[in-house]
């Protein structure tokens, strides 16, 4: 009796174990969690939404632009960013009574929080293999036009932002 109860607790052991590098290996290389800190991205990903990313996006494609990516901050890579993809490689990009153009092309950007201040910005031509960011509300994000190097590498970036949910803080209440 006592041999077999040891074989079973020996085996849920080894499910548990398993289960538990399972879920390790699909956070380290697949998937993961990021909570959104700030309102730079309103209304697309609200402060506190949580947003699920998938690190094997770009392993067989390159970004795009409209993408919404997780990427250490250019100027300090300790701190991830969540940010838009607005220019590619080979990109130039203006803004110009805050209204943005790629490539001398009016851009319609129906995802904005709210339209642009009026300011101008740029040009600036985006090196190829790297991507100028900012955030959906152009108004209070500290993006691409505000940092020392503005340009994010394809290498640097971590995931592409796939699927957001709430924040129920009361549920842990």
């Amino acid at each position: 009796m006592a041999k077999r109860i040891f074989k079973e607790i020996i085996s849920w052991t080894v499910i548990f174990a398993i289960v538990i590098v399972v879920a390790l290996l699909i956070n380290r290389f697949v998937f993961f969690q990021v909570k959104v800190p700030s309102g730079s991205m309103e209304n697309t990903i609200m402060t506190g939404d949580r947003v699920f990313t998938l690190r094997l996006s770009y392993m067989f494609n390159n970004p795009e632009r409209g993408d919404i990516v997780v990427f250490p901050f250019p100027d300090n890579e300790e701190v991830d960013y969540i940010k838009r993809i607005v220019g590619v490689g080979g990109d130039k990009i203006e803004i110009k009574d805050g209204i943005l153009y790629i490539n001398d092309e009016e851009m319609n950007e129906d995802y904005l929080l709210e339209p642009m201040r009026k300011q101008d910005f740029g040009p600036v031509d985006v090196p190829e293999g790297y991507y100028f960011m900012m955030g959906d509300n152009r108004n209070v994000s500290e993006d691409a036009r505000a940092w020392d190097n503005q340009f994010v590498n394809k290498a640097k970036i971590k995931g592409k932002a796939i699927f957001k949910y709430p924040d129920f803080a009361w549920l842990n209440k």
